[in-house]
């Protein structure tokens, strides 16, 4: 699996998880929602994500997105 592929599984992951948090223990989980939002909005524009930094550090194949 490249990078891409898995930060887009590990945002993915955190937002659901994120959200079933907010529903069954409190609403302040959002806030964690809104980081990972927020965190896919500015490495869709700037191309850098710590995420994908460290993969390729564990040497993970890298994708097209994150190289």
């Amino acid at each position: 699996m490249s990078i891409d592929r898995l930060v887009m599984a590990f945002a993915g992951s955190f937002i659901l998880i994120s959200l079933l948090l907010s529903h069954y223990h409190s609403p302040y989980w959002l806030w964690f929602t809104a980081f990972v939002g927020a965190n896919l909005l500015q490495s869709a524009f700037t191309g850098f994500c710590p995420l994908a930094k460290i993969l390729k550090s564990l040497g993970v194949k890298p994708g097209n997105a994150f190289s």
